[in-house]
């Protein structure tokens, strides 16, 4: 593995995000002194935080899986889950509504997620289920050992025997062909490859090696922090200042100095932070711009679709909705094409549901409630632009509403005592590529070592963290992409290889929340 050559003692870490403050715990374990800058006011970046009448809105992700990668972080800097957070299993980690009216409550526990799936399609969908949920931990545990949790030097890194089993494992196949050799069931088959959105492209041309992020959603766990999703930039944040890092919000990076091919200082309008090394863990565009280049890339990079979020305080809830629900439309297949190629508005949408006020009620006023809608849509390259989003947003957030009050939501547009709406005009106007929080589609030519890099072409102490670079998008990876970030500085951290883990105590059991 290349790393950052000269010296490192002091380490600037660009953005305050869940990269940046985990590539600065990271660094903080190896002995560095890390200074952390960020224009906003607080940490967090993108899993943000707003406050409007009593109601506590998390203006980011809302799925949290793999929370020992969370741990790993903090571990390394002297703390741990178990001391900053307050992490609860999800049971279930979703329900899924479809409609034709039947529900599907989806454990990440092997034995009730078994009988719910032969309660929902018969004795062979749950040993269909059974034979899915072992390809699926194998495919995880070839994945993230040789091609997630690694930093890759060139193409060439792929080659080996893991390489093989992967391809021994059908990665190589579609996702969906794949996960239907085990479960006939059209239904049941969504709750596997509905995950391919996140990577940006449809369950039908997928690669099937996409599904480890089906594994990390449907065996591995999901989990809440109470406070909310904000709660998790808070603590690393929290456990950063006390092993001594310098974190100074309020201070947007105006440019970069430097002297031949090293960076020598960071410039905000307080004047020029002299350092070492730099971790650029703002958005990817933004990094390069500082940088003063552009991906060296054959063909353009492509951004994944964005999503429409509807964010609503309300007086009343709906007994079927769980913390997460998935609210499957009849189409399926023709709505990913309307997303990826079409550029069109889902006609028949599929939605996530998210009510974190039923796990934790603090979130909302006394007897009040906190609903977050997210409708994918694409992203402002293909579809929309901004402009159009400013005209289209109030008329698409009461098609929303009324969607779901067909769905059984009955009364939702009358129950709503705050809002927030976000739209692909907001995701441009916060410096997102594309008018999409999910940065860069994971297609072949975007995933793993055709991924821009965390290394920099022509400057010496630069390394770049974020869903843009490697490994990719989701709170599991942005953590990964800041411990390998920290790794480019200090060579390997202790206590890891590639998929290895921190050998200290993890309070947060993988895959147990029954």
């Amino acid at each position: 593995m290349r790393t950052v050559g000269g010296r490192t003692d002091h380490v600037v870490v660009v953005g305050a995000g869940l990269a940046g403050l985990s590539a600065a715990l990271h660094l903080l374990g190896a002995g560095r002194r890390v200074t952390v800058l960020d224009g906003a006011a607080g940490p967090g970046g993108v899993a943000g935080r707003e406050v409007t009448g009593g109601f506590h809105l998390d203006t980011g992700p809302t799925v949290l899986t793999m929370p020992h990668l969370l741990d790993e972080a903090l571990c390394a800097a002297g703390s741990s889950v178990a001391e900053r957070l307050d992490l609860v299993p999800l049971v279930p980690a979703y329900r899924a509504l479809f409609a034709d009216g039947s529900s599907l409550a989806v454990h990440t526990g092997a034995a009730a997620m078994e009988a719910e799936v032969e309660r929902f399609a018969g004795p062979d969908a749950a040993l269909g289920y059974r034979r899915l949920r072992g390809w699926l931990t194998e495919l995880y545990a070839v994945q993230m050992r040789r091609f997630i949790d690694v930093n890759f030097d060139s193409p060439v890194g792929l080659l080996g025997t893991d390489l093989a089993r992967l391809a021994a494992l059908g990665g190589f196949g579609r996702l969906d062909a794949r996960v239907g050799r085990y479960i006939a069931d059209e239904r049941l088959r969504r709750i596997f490859t509905f995950q391919a959105l996140y990577a940006g492209v449809p369950p039908a041309r997928a690669l099937a090696a996409y599904a480890v992020i089906a594994y990390m959603d449907t065996v591995a766990g999901v989990w809440f922090p109470r406070g909310g999703m904000h709660a998790v930039p808070r603590a690393m944040a929290g456990a950063a200042a006390d092993a001594g890092a310098d974190l100074r919000y309020g201070r947007p990076v105006t440019a970069l100095e430097r002297s031949g091919s090293r960076i020598t200082g960071v410039r905000t309008e307080d004047g020029t932070l002299r350092c070492d090394a730099v971790v650029l863990a703002c958005d990817l565009m933004t990094a390069y711009r500082l940088l003063g280049r552009r991906p060296r890339r054959a063909v353009p990079l492509r951004a994944a679709p964005s999503a429409v979020v509807l964010h609503v305080g309300t007086d009343r809830t709906w007994p079927q909705l769980a913390h997460h629900t998935l609210s499957f439309g009849a189409a399926w297949h023709a709505t990913f094409d309307e997303l990826t190629v079409q550029g069109r508005l889902m006609s028949d949408p599929s939605l996530l549901i998210t009510r974190p006020t039923a796990t934790d009620p603090s979130l909302a006023p006394p007897g009040r409630h906190l609903h977050y809608v997210l409708a994918p849509c694409p992203n402002t390259v293909i579809g929309p632009g901004p402009r159009e989003w400013r005209e289209l947003a109030g008329p698409y957030r009461d098609r929303l509403l009324a969607e779901l009050e067909r769905r059984g939501l009955a009364g939702i547009a009358g129950s709503v005592e705050r809002e927030c709406l976000v739209t692909p005009a907001d995701w441009t106007a916060r410096g997102h590529p594309g008018g999409t929080p999910l940065s860069f589609a994971h297609t072949a030519a975007q995933t793993g070592p055709f991924r821009p890099r965390n290394l920099v072409h022509g400057t010496d102490n630069a390394v770049l963290a974020g869903a843009g670079t490697t490994p990719g998008v989701g709170i599991p990876t942005v953590l990964l992409s800041g411990r390998l970030a920290a790794a480019r500085i200090t060579g390997p951290l202790a206590g890891h290889s590639p998929g290895a883990r921190a050998g200290r105590r993890r309070p947060v059991p993988e895959g147990r929340p029954t």
